[in-house]
């Protein structure tokens, strides 16, 4: 019979059942009803209320059942700290267990027990297990360090565990020492300033003889740590590669990727004169091959890894450009990847064969891959200057295709062929020319224009192309137009006396007729210029351009040396440091910035007559922060403290925030919503696109009241096609503070495995508003007086038909507080505070008569820009 039984839809009063059977004599029942309670607990059921008989059954020689036990202990003991103080007793014996796979259970248990009381005691166990006599206890409890570092780490470095994991780096068994490096860069990672990993030559001979032993991922630890370490002399660097590279045959390709990194930072120390250094450059070249034989995700993480290497040097795969040729059946970031190398391979001795298939892939039918072929022949014309006249030959068959995409590339690539040889292949402008009409891509359009106005003097009908793409000036984006705007002044410099009228024209369209601040510039620039100085104009116009370079996306040398140091890692596939890694959701504090608006009502709480009110430092903001300090006058109105209802605050429904249109594929819909004082993002998550979308991650821009992600964005299934998932984004308001404009904006990322897509939404203000924002009515009849009048804002609530009391309920609903209420002339006055997350307050008076749908609001506040906000806020409140 198989453990699914446990899963199997259970009974009511089940627990009481568990409970009678975990205090069952006999062991085989015992078992069972463990076996029951770890099924339901899988499902997601409370089963914290059998703690104490779960932990009564850990006194067992049984090891199965141990194991059981232990694994309900992690899940519980941050739930239950006290209870599970319960259990040390029987960690500390276990770890004394002449059985060594029960004194490592215990050891790896204690260290997944994330909770403060008990790590003190965990102590001498963990002392006892780090110099076991086993090997695997050793190893285990070598990890275990790491976790009570994270937990506690004052008390790891005061137990002197720190040196003990130092000296496990000299063990014997190599799986200790691979454990121990482990532990110690993973401590050393939260703590880059301290110096754990003091390599020296021998403690890196003792890492070397261990690295021939250990398992696979031992020996990526091992290699990662080699990687950090600086040889003293060239010698001791050859020495260390002689001993890495048979790492390079290993069957993992994330060991090879590590050697690689490893070879790659040594070889830096080599002199390229040394036999060595050729003899290593060879032995490079097979492993990245064989990574190419993988499955295509595999594929694309050594082809991201290999772009870097081929950058930093060629030479290592310069005989193997067969490998990087496209096979029909790869995926299109496989062949985009290899296609890049490609270029990158190029040389004198191989751009015929590689020419002969960039012509091949030109004709596929991949839309994407075609316009990079094309770009491709373009780039080795300019990278290799002897195959540029074969590139110019094959562009144009390729134009005479007259397959609208592939002109429109090669157009583009032409562009920068001229300018990297002028005055050389002018002869094909006339094929150019005659595909005019078919160009719709701005980029394509902007390539041509500025053909024509660079060789207006060659093409004799140039002021009447010009002229037509002039006709439709504004509907053009504005690459086109400043291409545009600089071809016909280029050409009225050449041709003074027949294009006057078109320069006017053009000038006029820019600087009159546009509201793009680049373009007017641009145009004002070159008009004064032709009105006070044509010699200049043409100096400065008509200047002789720089040639471009044949590599123009190039990594910059320092930071490609830092990323062949992350050879291996994520970091090496984004090609962006650790650091500047995809936006992942963070919430930075700053603490200086959070009273944005300025003031709020804490210059009245002092006691004194002016005396301002400063909140202590703390390291984040406490929830009441502006809030009434007790005047000792009680409040009449509100016993509870001005704590709203728990009923939460009105939420509207959600809308669409990001098009899948714009994000290729992925539709955000979404709402904002408080309740019971925290703060969420609703979201809906739907995939309209053909591929599986995974590795989703949130961050937002600065905002006006720092509101952020107070969790990661957590998806918990890769989201299939056509498929959506609810999520409830919960937020804080600690996030870094910029004023938005409009107030509420809110500018939000969301990264997946297909691309970054942003949109900006506007939160309503009133998920803002705090539950203690109820005023003592002395406090606000003081404060009333003491705001100035010109802060005073008068707005109409139109259509709403309530009455005084069911506004007050509906208000108060959204911590929006009567403090009093007045009848005069037989019009209802309430008279309201509410407070925001950043301590502002915001008085207010509504007027309500009995007849009238239309609502007076009259909103105080020492921040007269949020009052506009807050009207928004009670309209929609109540109108919903």
């Amino acid at each position: 019979m198989t453990d699914s039984k446990y899963f199997t839809t259970t009974k009511k009063g089940e627990i009481f059942e568990l409970k009678a059977e975990l205090n069952s004599d006999k062991k085989e029942k015992k078992k069972e009803a463990v076996k029951k309670v770890i099924a339901s607990m899988t499902v997601g059921k409370d089963v914290s209320a059998l703690f104490p008989d779960v932990v009564n059954c850990m006194q067992t020689d049984n090891l199965e059942l141990k194991k059981l036990v232990y694994l309900y202990l992690m899940n519980y003991a941050k739930s239950q700290p006290d209870m599970a103080i319960m259990a040390v007793n029987t960690f500390v014996k276990d770890c004394e267990d002449p059985n060594p796979l029960i004194r490592a259970l215990a050891v790896r248990t204690m260290g997944c027990i994330r909770v403060d009381k008990i790590t003190e005691y965990l102590c001498e166990p963990l002392r006892k297990c780090l110099k076991d006599e086993d090997p695997y206890v050793r190893k285990t409890a070598a990890v275990c360090v790491a976790k009570l570092h994270d937990i506690n780490a004052q008390l790891v470095e005061d137990q002197g565990f720190l040196d003990t994991l130092k000296d496990l780096i000299s063990d014997s068994n190599p799986m200790v020492v691979a454990n121990a490096v482990a532990a110690l860069s993973e401590i050393a990672e939260s703590h880059p300033s301290s110096n754990l990993l003091d390599l020296n030559p021998q403690s890196i001979n003792k890492l070397l003889t261990a690295l021939n032993e250990c398992t696979e991922w031992g020996q990526i630890f091992i290699l990662d740590c080699l990687a950090n370490y600086m040889p003293k002399d060239d010698r001791e660097a050859q020495s260390i590669c002689e001993r890495v590279t048979p790492r390079l045959s290993h069957a993992n390709s994330a060991v090879v990727l590590s050697a690689v990194k490893v070879l790659m930072k040594f070889m830096e120390m080599l002199s390229k004169d040394l036999d060595y250094y050729g003899t290593l450059l060879k032995k490079l070249a097979p492993p990245l091959v064989t990574l190419l034989s993988a499955e295509p995700e595999l594929q694309y993480v050594a082809l991201r890894n290999i772009n870097l290497i081929v950058q930093k040097r060629p030479e290592i795969l310069k005989h193997e450009m067969k490998v990087f040729f496209v096979k029909y059946n790869d995926p299109i970031y496989v062949k985009l990847e290899k296609l890049d190398i490609m270029i990158r391979l190029a040389s004198q001795a191989n751009i015929a064969q590689v020419l002969a298939e960039l012509k091949e892939y030109a004709t596929e039918v991949d839309v994407d891959f075609v316009r990079k072929a094309v770009r491709a022949i373009g780039r080795c014309a300019i990278k290799v200057e002897q195959s540029a006249e074969r590139c110019v030959s094959t562009l144009l068959d390729l134009i005479q295709t007259k397959v609208n995409y592939v002109v429109q590339e090669a157009i583009v690539v032409i562009k920068d062929i001229f300018r990297k040889y002028p005055n050389k292949y002018e002869s094909v402008i006339a094929t150019l020319c005659e595909n005019l009409d078919s160009l719709d891509e701005p980029e394509a359009r902007a390539a041509m224009i500025w053909i024509v106005g660079e060789y207006a003097e060659r093409i004799d009908n140039a002021d009447e192309l010009l002229e037509s793409f002039l006709e439709g000036f504004h509907d053009e984006s504005t690459q086109v137009q400043l291409q545009l705007l600089t071809a016909i002044v280029k050409l009225f410099l050449k041709k003074p006396t027949e294009t006057q009228e078109l320069v006017q024209q053009v000038l006029s369209l820019a600087t009159q007729d546009s509201d793009n601040p680049d373009l007017r510039d641009r145009g004002y620039i070159y008009w004064r210029l032709l009105s006070t100085d044509p010699v200049a104009a043409k100096e400065v116009v008509l200047a002789e351009k720089p040639l471009i370079s044949e590599e123009t996306d190039l990594i910059e040398p320092t930071l490609l040396d830092e990323l062949i140091c992350y050879i291996g890692t994520l970091a090496s596939v984004y090609h962006k440091p650790p650091m500047s890694g995809p936006p992942i959701a963070t919430s930075s504090v700053q603490m200086g910035a959070v009273d944005l608006l300025g003031g709020g009502l804490d210059s009245l709480m002092g006691g004194g007559s002016g005396s301002s009110f400063t909140p202590a430092p703390s390291t984040t903001m406490p929830a009441n922060m502006g809030a009434p300090l007790g005047s000792g006058l009680g409040d009449l109105f509100d016993l509870t403290g001005g704590v709203g209802t728990l009923s939460g605050s009105y939420v509207a429904p959600k809308t669409v925030w990001l098009p899948a249109m714009k994000a290729k594929g992925l539709e955000i819909s979404g709402t904002f919503s408080r309740q019971v004082g925290s703060i969420s993002m609703d979201l809906v998550l739907t995939n309209k696109a053909l591929q599986v979308m995974s590795d989703f991650a949130i961050q937002f821009n600065r905002n006006s009241f720092g509101l952020a992600p107070a969790a990661p964005l957590q998806v918990h299934a890769p989201l299939a096609p056509n498929q959506s998932v609810e999520i409830s984004l919960p937020l804080n308001t600690v996030g870094s503070v910029m004023k938005m404009d409009p107030l509420n904006n809110l500018q939000v990322a969301v990264k997946n495995n297909i691309d970054v897509f942003y949109f900006s939404t506007l939160y309503p203000l009133h998920i803002l508003f705090v539950e203690d924002g109820k005023m003592e009515r002395q406090m606000f009849l003081a404060t009333w007086k003491d705001i100035p009048n010109e802060n005073e804002a008068q707005f109409q609530i139109k259509d709403c038909s309530l009455n005084a009391d069911a506004v007050s309920s509906k208000l108060q609903g959204s911590n929006i507080f009567t403090i009093a209420k007045r009848n005069v002339e037989g019009q209802d006055m309430l008279y309201q505070s509410l407070k925001l997350t950043n301590g502002i307050w915001v008085l207010a008076e509504l007027r309500i008569q009995p007849s009238n749908p239309s609502f007076t609001l009259s909103l105080k506040c020492r921040a007269p820009e949020v009052s506009q906000y807050v009207y928004q806020a009670y309209e929609t409140i109540l109108k919903n």
